[in-house]
């Protein structure tokens, strides 16, 4: 264990992990040494699954048996449905997942005897169905089935959301990023679920944590962000004017720059690409060419990237997807690395607890209650 004090635990090692390499380089991710360009470009969101959760890429046989277990593991127990039916429609989105997680850790719980991959598999699969259910019967009253014939995570998610089959493009866009958001080492959300991991607490409350972690605004939400900022704008001119009036009055410009990349983010030229495409699909490539000329406004001005967040946020938007809904998204698919994570910190566990430097007073006389001002 490293020793360096400074703020936030920056630049200190805190563990070990084989699951993925971030930053090195200042600009590369892998996946259990495969590059997320390769991923992205010849994989599926289940074979990047299964890799962080099983350790290796699937062959033939073991993805189509991987995607029958997770199309069987859609539906939820009418007792979760009607956890769900209770919550109020003004609930946040993200807390939808968490209570919906930790209340199927009380349903089927892990000490009944469900395997610790069993879970990771099974939240995987019904985390789309947690959020549509809750959400469709707040909004229109409907009953949702939360069971699709879609092969994918993606599909499943697109299908319950509009009530119709996506479309092959949009179906690819969405499980692009669901691989692109997968895993990214000790991140704040995944180090919270190995810090509840290592205390020997089961696996559910472990992703509770995670989830409760990622709801903070300095993790989870910059593409909720970075989408009312592109959507105020008309044009890429309007965009560029508003942008240096916010830099003037040093407002944070969410979406830029990154805690452990330095050169840029390997995550965002991906997306970026399928910003592009999604807006061509559309017609109107203007909010694409809002967010290019707000990429450049932040290079030119304050030698800033884009992170995987900024393009996401314009993708989502052209996939149909509600902006409340962008982080839930990021739940679905980084459950894949908090689960491989725990599973990892259960296999060589250690307690995890540092120490903090004292900075508060010396050692101080007892005063009698009569005698304190």
């Amino acid at each position: 264990m490293a020793t360096k004090k400074t703020g936030g635990l920056a630049d200190v090692i805190a563990g070990q992990t084989a699951i993925s390499t971030v930053g090195k380089e200042g600009k590369e991710l892998t996946y259990r040494g495969y590059a997320i360009e390769d991923l992205v470009s010849y994989g599926s969101f289940e074979e990047t699954a299964y890799l962080l959760i099983y350790g290796k890429l699937p062959n033939v046989s073991e993805l189509m048996a991987y995607k029958g277990k997770l199309r069987a593991l859609r539906s939820l127990p009418a007792s979760l449905m009607a956890i769900l039916e209770l919550l109020p429609m003004s609930t946040h989105p993200m807390d939808v997942l968490r209570t919906a997680v930790s209340a199927l850790g009380a349903l089927e719980p892990e000490e009944a005897g469900n395997s610790q991959y069993d879970i990771a598999d099974r939240l995987l699969s019904c985390s789309a169905s947690m959020l549509l259910y809750w959400h469709h019967y707040h909004t229109s009253g409907i009953r949702i089935e939360t069971d699709t014939d879609d092969d994918s995570i993606a599909g499943h998610f697109l299908q319950l959301l509009h009530g119709v089959k996506a479309s092959r493009l949009h179906e690819k866009a969405l499980d692009a990023s669901l691989i692109l958001y997968a895993e990214h080492e000790f991140n704040a959300s995944t180090f919270a679920a190995r810090v509840t991991s290592a205390t020997l607490s089961d696996f559910y409350s472990a992703v509770t944590t995670g989830i409760g972690t990622l709801r903070g605004n300095l993790h989870g939400g910059a593409n909720e962000a970075a989408m009312d900022l592109i959507k105020r704008f008309a044009s890429p001119d309007e965009a560029e004017s508003g942008l240096l009036q916010m830099l003037s009055k040093k407002q944070l410009i969410m979406g830029f720059g990154h805690r452990v990349y330095t050169i840029r983010d390997p995550r965002s030229d991906r997306i970026k690409q399928w910003s592009k495409r999604l807006s061509e699909d559309a017609g109107s490539t203007r909010l694409y060419e809002i967010s290019e000329r707000i990429e450049s406004i932040m290079r030119s001005q304050k030698g800033l990237f884009p992170n995987l967040d900024f393009y996401s946020a314009s993708a989502y938007h052209l996939l149909g997807i509600p902006t409340p809904f962008f982080t839930p998204i990021f739940v679905m698919s980084r459950i894949s690395g908090w689960s491989a994570h725990i599973i990892e910190q259960r296999a060589h566990n250690r307690l995890i607890r540092p120490n903090a430097a004292y900075t508060g007073p010396e050692r101080l006389p007892w005063l009698p209650i009569m005698e304190r001002s």
